[in-house]
């Protein structure tokens, strides 16, 4: 059979790190059937039954059954607008400021191919999310990476970006609450970025995935609601964690005009937009009272205190998240962090994901997923302190 080569931008893509810890968990899977996988980032409750019931009655709509508006249905964009204006008071015009995506992930790279030329530079989190790589590789950018230090809260130092690396670049992703750090942000970091983005000609897209999910009583800040951040940037949101719907594939960007005309003109040429039932569904979750949500967050919270005793009672010395469903701790002395990684699934088979999956400064650190019950955590933690690697603590 005759072999056709990739393309360029194909072979551009990063390796994908995590397709290599997937074969690794298999392996361990087919000789023992006691694996707690930590290192998800898939939701493991069901979608709220009444948005399930929702695309059921949809489904029946002969209005659904024909080809969709390309750029979606009028009703979920203004169910979008009615969503920040509850949420955090924002203004949103639903005609020009947001575009319906199958899924942020697509969104994230998509972007990158509207708005970069070959050779641009990119700000991208480090440790951060993959998927930036991804549409960066694909439209043929450079990154530069902005380091996430534990001693500024996960923040990045814009003081360390020279004036070169400035006047060369036109986009700059954002993640709070942070994957795989569980930072949140702040109202000056923000701040910061709009004001930097507003002097070098640079687009700030903030990746809001996490939205929902803040602790100790605290809601995590949109981007948007900080002033001047529709004239320099976007925001995308996910229905996939807040409701539970990551295999419905739909979210949204939100924001600058001319971003939003350049995602849907993109999107006129890969897809038809989503199934109506789909976006009658999604309407109906954002225009929801939202328990399902404070339930949700909720019993993340719990986990998040279950997950960080048992860690300590190990002689795990580390701190809770204040966003996401993500934990992030380090390895102990002596370990990279796929190293550790390895020797937890061996020894112990539970799943963790390494940090340097995420770039090259999660280096010493694991990502834990709170996807699985307290439990499940607990028992997880009593594993890996069965290892002896860290010592115990005093009681």
């Amino acid at each position: 059979m005759k072999t056709f080569p990739q393309s360029d931008a194909l072979q551009r893509l990063p390796e994908q790190f995590f397709s290599k810890l997937v074969k690794k968990v298999q392996k361990v899977k087919e000789q023992h059937d006691d694996v707690i996988n930590l290192g998800q980032g898939n939701p493991d409750q069901p979608t709220p039954r009444p948005i399930v019931q929702t695309l059921q009655e949809a489904a029946d709509n002969p209005l659904y059954h024909k080809y969709p508006p390309f750029d979606g249905y009028a009703f979920l964009k203004e169910a979008v607008s009615d969503y920040y204006k509850r949420e955090y008071d924002v203004e949103i015009d639903p005609k020009t400021e947001v575009a319906v995506l199958a899924g942020t992930k697509t969104g994230l790279v998509e972007i990158s191919q509207c708005l970069l030329n070959k050779g641009d530079t990119v700000l991208v989190p480090d440790p951060g999310y993959p998927d930036y790589w991804s549409g960066i590789a694909l439209a043929g950018a450079n990154m530069h990476e902005m380091p996430l230090r534990a001693e500024l809260g996960f923040h990045p130092n814009f003081a360390e970006i020279g004036d070169a690396t400035w006047e060369k670049a036109k986009l700059m992703f954002l993640n709070y609450p942070n994957n795989p750090t569980g930072a949140v942000a702040t109202p000056s970091l923000f701040e910061e970025a709009i004001q930097l983005g507003t002097k070098h000609n640079v687009c700030v897209v903030h990746d809001f995935a996490y939205g929902a999910i803040g602790f100790d009583g605290k809601k995590p800040l949109s981007f948007l609601q900080m002033p001047g951040a529709k004239e320099v940037g976007v925001e995308m949101l996910t229905l996939s964690k807040t409701y539970n719907m990551a295999g419905w594939r739909v979210g949204f960007v939100v924001g600058n005009r001319s971003v939003i005309e350049a995602v849907e003109l993109i999107q006129d040429h890969y897809y038809c937009s989503l199934f109506g039932g789909i976006q009658e569904a999604a309407a109906f979750a954002l225009n929801s009272d939202q328990s399902s949500v404070v339930q949700l967050v909720d019993m993340y919270e719990k986990r998040r205190k279950a997950l960080v005793e048992a860690a300590l009672r190990i002689g795990w010395m580390v701190e809770a998240p204040k966003g996401s469903f993500f934990a992030w701790f380090p390895v102990p002395v002596g370990y990279t962090s796929e190293s550790f990684a390895d020797l937890l699934l061996e020894q112990a088979r539970v799943v963790v994901a390494p940090g340097v999956g995420f770039g090259t400064h999660g280096e010493g650190y694991v990502r834990i997923g709170l996807l699985s019950d307290e439990s499940l955590l607990r028992e997880a933690m009593e594993r890996i302190g069965a290892l002896q690697v860290f010592s115990r603590l005093v009681k």
